[in-house]
């Protein structure tokens, strides 16, 4: 497809995606799947078991995110298809490795849609305990899927607005707390000191092994914050100028990392000594409310500060991120979906669109997945966000290999060509390895530390599966001639 056709000048064609997503849409969309429910409720978690080196934490995940970023944005820019790096699986490493990256990413965010609904649920809980946890999560689940079988440009349009919300937000945040904490409005206890004075950087454990033990399960914990970005690759078939617009996206990647992250976290700690955050998270976990993510701490510190009105203001915002994660979600799979589907790897009906380029039936297909959430939070509603967020990781960390593992192939293929890409990742091919080896790391401290073996032991499993079907799918018909 001509890359220089506009939306208003395509002519309408069943079948295809349309290039509706404009550069600001394409920024926005970046900036939405990095601030969600990973830093506004997960960082509950995390402070518990890492104490201010959280920061350290989310800096560590936020380069290797954007090592992975910049192998994806070289094979984006120079091919800009559906389906990103499944597409590149597929092309430069064998037809089975596009077949699982495609089916691993799908499933991996029919979880995120399910953690993020869950996450809204538990937000609305601040106003409404009483409120049985599965009423929100199907009331948001039908209003995003309504606004995703639209054109992808009111996509493009609701995700703008959900990112502004929150990036204002977070930008908010870190103002308003600088100004309490120069002002001496956030009280005797605030300061930098709290960076190191309770115990240290590091939570106090009985040993340094033990320690390093709890700062590894808290990376775990941090890794569920940075999925989403890759959806600035799986956009690129529907961005109006892809060479330019991607690697401004990819490229401000980790500047929005420091910013939203370090920036949101340090200001955070700074405000009141963590110890007291943790108590009040603890509260909260205690509460009927459920598991250890009851309730995001930005929140917390505000009540606890009594600003007026502002927990509650943060609340609401911070609830909208979450609908934008899962909006991006929806989104992404439907996508991930046509692109499998225009491989042969997934039936040929997911392929067909609509006269507005929606691939309705790839959107239904995704949409009936993430519904099991429903049932989930009927069921389980104090464990299913904890449930979640180690199936989303273990989905995760596997499709970061798949991604770096793929850029290898990629470059490969290309040197033996001669050909010199336009935007080249970081460190090829020592920044693949590292990459590599940290989702390893990340897969052993699950197994072995963090309780979460179950879903490190289904991930062969879920291989094995993936090999089965695509064996049934592509074999040949040769039964007769044995």
């Amino acid at each position: 497809m001509d890359q220089s056709v506009t939306p208003d000048t395509q002519p309408p064609q069943t079948g295809l995606l349309k290039r509706g997503l404009k550069n600001r849409h394409i920024q926005l969309i970046a900036l939405g799947g990095c601030i969600g429910t990973g830093l506004f409720l997960g960082s509950a978690g995390v402070i518990q078991l890492a104490g201010p080196a959280m920061i350290l934490g989310y800096l560590i995940g936020g380069i290797i995110e954007f090592f992975i970023m910049r192998q994806l944005g070289e094979m984006v820019v120079e091919e800009p298809v559906a389906g990103s790096f499944a597409h590149f699986a597929y092309k430069y490493w064998s037809k089975f490795a596009g077949f699982m990256s495609g089916w691993n990413y799908w499933v991996l965010y029919v979880l995120v849609g399910m953690a993020e609904l869950t996450a809204v649920a538990k937000y609305i809980h601040w106003w409404m305990p009483d409120m049985p946890q599965w009423i929100p999560v199907l009331v948001f689940f039908i209003l995003i899927n309504a606004i995703n079988l639209a054109n992808v440009k009111i996509f493009g349009e609701a995700e703008f607005w959900f990112a502004i919300i929150k990036v204002l937000a977070v930008v908010g945040l870190i103002v308003f707390g600088a100004y309490l904490l120069i002002g001496g409005g956030a009280g005797p206890e605030a300061g930098v000191a709290n960076l190191w004075k309770h115990g240290g950087f590091f939570a106090p454990a009985e040993s340094g092994f033990a320690m390093f033990q709890n700062f590894s399960i808290a990376l775990v914990l941090i890794m569920f914050s940075f999925g989403g970005l890759e959806l600035v690759g799986v956009s690129a078939a529907e961005t109006a100028n892809p060479k330019k617009t991607i690697p401004k996206a990819v490229n401000q990647v980790f500047f929005r990392i420091l910013i939203f992250y370090v920036g949101a976290l340090t200001v955070m700690i700074m405000l009141q000594p963590w110890p007291e955050m943790v108590k009040a998270i603890n509260a909260v976990s205690n509460s009927d409310l459920g598991d250890r993510y009851g309730a995001s701490p930005f929140v917390l510190i505000l009540k606890q500060m009594h600003v007026p009105s502002a927990a509650g203001i943060l609340n609401f915002i911070i609830l909208t991120a979450a609908l934008s994660v899962y909006n991006s979600g929806v989104y992404c799979n439907s996508r991930m979906l046509y692109s499998m589907a225009d491989k042969g790897n997934a039936p040929a009906l997911f392929k067909k669109t609509d006269r507005r380029g929606v691939p309705v039936n790839a959107l239904i297909a995704s949409a009936c997945g993430t519904g099991i959430g429903v049932l989930i939070n009927y069921t389980m509603p104090g464990k299913a966000l904890g449930l979640l967020f180690a199936l989303v990781v273990a989905a995760l960390v596997l499709n970061w290999a798949l991604i770096s593992f793929t850029h290898l192939m990629f470059r490969r293929a290309k040197n033996r060509e001669g050909y010199t890409t336009s935007f080249k990742s970081w460190g090829f091919p020592v920044t693949n390895w590292i990459c590599i080896g940290f989702v390893a790391f990340i897969l052993f401290v699950m197994a072995a530390w963090a309780g979460m073996e179950t879903s490190v032991i289904i991930m062969p499993i879920w291989i094995g599966v993936l090999a089965l079907l695509y064996w049934i799918l592509h074999r040949k018909p040769k039964q007769g001639a044995q």
